[in-house]
């Protein structure tokens, strides 16, 4: 589902570059290949029975976890008012704690599953809810976010990728078949993007 909507953003605006350049008829070719695309994830990607966005096993015809990722068409601006608030339930019932949202309900011992939190997804979340209207769980879980990496800060001194959210304590996040990383980019990016977005 992600991937499939960051394809359609970048579609969408490929053909908005080549309206401006003057270029109309690759431009509709464009619009019609973005349309298609979106059209195709509403039929194939929503699952209307749990009211979410969700990858699809085409060989076993099931759908996938719901994850993080799935609130990926919102932060592009692919989806509608409705299906924002049916997700944004979702995520309340099932990925939110106090540390922010959870990547999956999944605990499977890999670094993409729970405990662990990653900060785009973090971001994803807060900017594609505030596109849709969900503006208090966008302030939510960018607080709790915060609150986490702070808590985290104040006790080691330093910011790493990913974080175990499901404690009341701020602890490292694990799994994956590497060590934890110190830094980390898009920690810091992020977590002064929100602090900037949510400053009271």
């Amino acid at each position: 589902i992600d991937l499939n909507a960051f394809l359609f953003n970048l579609e969408r605006k490929i053909s908005e570059i080549l309206l401006r350049t003057g270029k109309t008829n690759q431009s509709k070719e464009f619009r019609s290949i973005y349309l298609r695309r979106k059209k195709a994830i509403n039929k194939h990607l929503w699952d209307s029975a749990s009211g979410v966005y969700r990858d699809y096993d085409w060989e076993n015809k099931c759908f996938g976890a719901f994850s993080a990722a799935s609130l990926t068409p919102f932060f592009v601006k692919m989806s509608s008012e409705k299906k924002a608030h049916s997700s944004a339930q979702a995520v309340r019932n099932t990925l939110l704690t106090p540390g922010g949202i959870l990547s999956t309900a999944l605990d499977t011992g890999e670094q993409w599953d729970k405990p662990n939190a990653w900060a785009p997804l973090q971001w994803m979340a807060v900017i594609g809810f505030e596109n849709y209207g969900e503006k208090e769980l966008a302030q939510e879980i960018a607080t709790n976010w915060i609150h986490t990496v702070d808590q985290f800060y104040q006790k080691h001194h330093k910011l790493v990728e990913k974080y175990d959210i499901t404690n009341k304590e701020s602890l490292p996040g694990g799994g994956g078949e590497y060590p934890l990383q110190d830094g980390f980019a898009w920690t810091n990016g992020v977590t002064y993007q929100l602090l900037m977005r949510y400053s009271n």
